[in-house]
């Protein structure tokens, strides 16, 4: 079967159309047609086409407004090559009545073509609303439109756009939507603003989740991967969505200059915050990380999702000394993040000793070694459990933070930074409300009025590096949690989101050594940062040679709650 070189029939449109506009223009300005100046426009456009545009080739199924506003741009100059060859034989009038004719029908012409060739061939029997007419809410527009689904309205906030609309689609105010659907739900709701507070996201969803019967969520600015369709991107709402925070002052550009080309040794990597940190220092431009986790699983998990030569694998615990103290001397990092420890409150208190032993001591270990090899600075991730605590596992990361604060270090810088709980960690309760809810419930919440601290997992550790990049020495960094939530109240929110109906809230008595309420400050002269989100807390002295014979001391005595109290006066010990 005969076919025409695409390429060919570009040229020969060009050629074609211009003739066809030089012949009614000349009509239209009664003059009789000059050939010569149809050839020489004709060879001129067909010279910017290859040389300049390189439309040729083009493909005009795949053309947009920048392709428009090229082709009239290099067509005006074009025009301005030719023209002034004839300017007194025929007006300029003439020429640049034919030349936005030619405008007007090429475009029209490619355009048509790319309507016809990309129009849905997809039945569309589903309703779609877009709430934010940005630019996340245009692109969607346009990737929906080879989809099942038929934009109705767009929803904006911004008055300023209520009453205008987008190739049709109206824009509309929340409560003028709720007028539109009277009887029918819409299908799917997308809240297309990945930038917006949490606040207005929940407020959104609890407003109209009665008129869809889906809603879905484009992922944060800091989640979101701009080179992938947005569609395929969205999720429906989780309660991290509702809870998270997005701290205004992240400085990316600041934990870059702190991060780039430094080897980074992190221990509990490959736990819920080390493993981020991992990713974050890789992304922000590590140039090699030293991931280091007791637990073969944990560490396996880590490398093969970095598959990243830039990493190595370090298999050992934080209390053998001599394998840490021989990275330490080989890997010479510049930066030591300490991540690892015993967390869960419940499981310490049943296992005293070794909760002491890997806390207390594998801190002890981590700073010592980061200090004997001159690693410029140490970082060590602390708890709000640490102040005045009510159980061991708050009272053991108090002590860390002491001997951090007090060491004295020649060389390295140390920090501690403390925050609350991150959500979906492996101790957090979402991942166990989610299972209790998969099962029909009951949810088991410990007392109706214990509240908890509560920040995603990047924007802690984000947060994590700030701190650390700004610390001098002997700092204990405290971030912002925002205000605490009541754990019922996150209970009742994720049963609300699953849709799951009878689900039951049981309250089981709170556990040994929990407290209901976490706090983040010891001292109200905490002072502020030059970043909002980061305090700083008021340093406790401790004569460093009574502190580590006390550490001494801890380690291996009989009564260890009693040590506990004396070397941290304000620990409470709570057996409930």
């Amino acid at each position: 079967m005969f076919t025409i070189d695409r390429r060919v029939l570009n040229l020969a449109v060009i050629a074609l159309l211009s003739f066809i506009t030089f012949v009614w223009t000349f009509w239209i300005f009664h003059q009789s047609i000059r050939y010569d100046v149809i050839l020489i426009v004709i060879f001129v456009r067909i010279i910017a086409s290859i040389a300049i545009l390189k439309d040729y080739s083009l493909s005009w199924s795949k053309v947009s407004q920048k392709t428009f506003l090229i082709k009239s741009l290099v067509y005006i100059v074009a025009f301005c090559a030719y023209m002034p060859f004839y300017h007194g034989e025929i007006r300029i009038a003439f020429f640049l009545s034919e030349l936005f004719f030619y405008l007007f029908s090429i475009n029209v012409l490619m355009y048509g073509y790319y309507l016809f060739v990309n129009k849905s061939t997809v039945k569309k029997d589903k309703s779609l609303v877009i709430y934010g007419a940005g630019r996340a809410g245009l692109k969607l527009k346009e990737e929906f439109k080879n989809s099942e689904y038929k934009i109705k309205f767009f929803i904006d906030d911004n008055k300023s756009l209520h009453k205008r609309s987008i190739d049709s689609v109206a824009i509309l105010s929340r409560d003028r939507l709720k007028k539109f659907i009277l009887e029918k739900k819409i299908d799917l709701l997308v809240i297309a603003m990945p930038s917006v507070d949490t606040k207005i996201i929940y407020e959104i969803y609890h407003e109209l989740k009665f008129y869809f019967e889906k809603i879905q969520i484009l992922p944060s600015l800091n989640s979101i991967l701009t080179d992938s369709p947005f569609s395929k991107q969205l999720k429906d709402i989780s309660i991290e969505d509702l809870l998270a925070r997005h701290p205004k002052d992240l400085d990316k550009k600041f934990i870059g200059n702190f991060l780039k080309g430094k080897k980074v040794f992190i221990s509990g990597a490959g736990g819920s915050i080390g493993s981020e940190i991992c990713r974050q220092c890789l992304r922000y431009g590590a140039s090699h990380l030293y991931a280091l986790d007791h637990s073969e699983y944990n560490l396996y998990a880590l490398m093969e999702e970095l598959a990243d030569e830039l990493v190595t694998p370090l298999m050992f615990s934080v209390l053998n000394l001599s394998a840490l103290e021989e990275s330490m001397r080989t890997c010479k990092p510049d930066i030591v993040i300490h991540a690892a420890a015993y967390k869960h409150v419940p499981l310490v208190e049943a296992n005293i000793e070794q909760g002491i032993q890997n806390n207390v001591q594998g801190t002890k270990n981590i700073i010592d070694m980061a200090i004997k090899y001159e690693v410029q600075k140490c970082i060590l991730i602390s708890t709000d459990k640490a102040v005045r605590p009510t159980n061991v596992m708050g009272a053991t990361k108090r002590i860390c933070e002491l001997y951090a604060a007090n060491v004295m270090p020649e060389k390295t810088q140390i920090v501690a930074v403390r925050f609350g709980n991150v959500l979906g960690s492996s101790g957090s309760v979402i991942p166990k409300f989610r299972t209790q809810i998969g099962a029909g419930g009951p949810i088991t919440v410990t007392h109706p009025q214990i509240t908890r601290y509560f920040m995603l997992i990047p924007e802690a550790c984000e947060l994590v590096l700030q701190a650390g990049a700004i610390g001098k020495a002997s700092e204990v960094f405290i971030l912002d949690m925002g205000e605490p939530i009541k754990i019922v109240d996150l209970a009742k929110r994720m049963i609300e989101l699953s849709g799951v109906t009878g689900v039951e809230i049981e309250f089981s008595g709170l556990r040994p050594g929990e407290k209901l309420y976490e706090e983040l400050l010891i001292d109200e002269a905490d002072a502020k940062t030059q970043y909002p989100s980061i305090m700083v807390a008021k340093n406790t002295p401790y004569p460093i040679a009574k502190l580590q014979a006390d550490i001494q001391e801890l380690l291996t005595c009989k009564d260890k709650l009693a040590k506990l109290k004396e070397i941290v006066p304000e620990f409470n010990h709570q057996i409930n």
